[in-house]
């Protein structure tokens, strides 16, 4: 498949004018973003994504297109695991609510750079060295097993994690050496003069760490997504309309984001699974083996999980508010 370079520019021009609508328009103010202006932006962002899906299925075919649509579904869910690091950064950075709109503008904005040299760099990886495609199926599945593993360690003692505070890490203390801080948030800003002095804001922290946690995640979330496709305009364009919608899910989630037990789980068994999909599918391409893992079972296999997840997280939660009113 290829894209020439005006479908590239394009798709720039979109991602400025979408991230100066998102800023100027729906969040010009800096308003706390209630769960219904968050579940409107969030239905915006995913139909904006189909329509491109739909656009790509009459351009470029309808394998792109389906490979668009599991690539974006993989990262949707991954990025999922976000969410739970966003609340963790803004408590511990004491963030106002009305200003972590800005705090995400900055990481996204960030992330959709740093998106690109994974990306770009993971491509020229496999073209060059074909069985690095065994390396990340291993990296997956490794990552995968690692997260229930510390999922079940976090059940079993869940206070293990009770004090953990992003602002400690060996980041913001370099930081923090080399740039002076104030603790003062009562302002959106990011930068603040005292006394003739330059100082950082914890807003700033805040997106350093925003940033940081993103290679974090892409590290495990762009050798998922080359399990579907190796074209740089599938892979990066579901990307980015995966982070755009990032933030509005956020907002729409974060109060029931601990409702969902299960969904940590059912992240690591799609690790799981996509691990396993990328050697075996490497392995069928350059030997006899005839057994390949289509991205239309991806789709089902990806769905299957999120959706009993969630339904068993409800059913849990559930149960036990009907356990507590009986007993109480």
């Amino acid at each position: 498949m290829e894209v020439s370079s005006s479908f590239w520019l394009g798709f720039f021009v979109l991602v400025i004018f979408l991230l100066a609508l998102d800023l100027f328009v729906f969040n010009k103010k800096d308003d706390i973003i209630n769960v219904k202006k968050a579940l409107w932006l969030s239905l915006f962002w995913i139909s904006l994504a189909l329509l491109f899906n739909v656009g790509i299925f009459f351009v470029f075919g309808k394998e792109p297109a389906l490979d668009f649509f599991t690539a974006y579904l993989i990262e949707k869910s991954l990025s999922v695991d976000n969410l739970f690091v966003f609340i963790i950064i803004f408590s511990s950075f004491s963030i106002k609510s009305e200003h972590q709109h800005s705090v995400l503008f900055w990481g996204v904005l960030g992330a959709i750079v740093f998106r690109a040299l994974f990306i770009f760099l993971g491509v020229a990886l496999i073209d060059k060295f074909s069985w690095i495609m065994y390396v990340f199926g291993a990296f997956l599945l490794y990552t995968g097993a690692k997260m229930i593993v510390e999922e079940v360690r976090k059940k079993k003692h869940p206070k293990s994690d009770a004090n953990l505070k992003v602002s400690d890490n060996w980041i913001i203390r370099k930081v923090r050496s080399i740039v002076p801080i104030t603790d003062d948030t009562s302002e959106l800003k990011y930068f603040k003069r005292i006394n003739h002095k330059l100082y950082a804001t914890p807003l700033f922290l805040a997106v350093i760490v925003i940033e940081f946690s993103d290679l974090i995640f892409a590290i495990d979330s762009i050798p998922a997504v080359l399990s579907v496709s190796t074209n740089t305009f599938i892979i990066y364009t579901s990307n980015i309309f995966a982070i755009l919608g990032l933030r509005s899910l956020y907002f729409a989630l974060r109060g029931v984001m601990t409702m969902f037990h299960y969904l940590k789980y059912a992240l690591s068994a799609i690790l799981l699974f996509i691990g396993f999909k990328l050697i075996n599918n490497h392995h069928a391409a350059v030997s006899d083996w005839d057994f390949v893992i289509e991205n239309t079972t991806s789709l089902m296999v990806i769905g299957a999980l999120l959706t009993v997840s969630v339904a068993a997280s409800l059913v849990r939660d559930r149960n036990r508010n009907r356990y507590k009113s009986i007993n109480q």
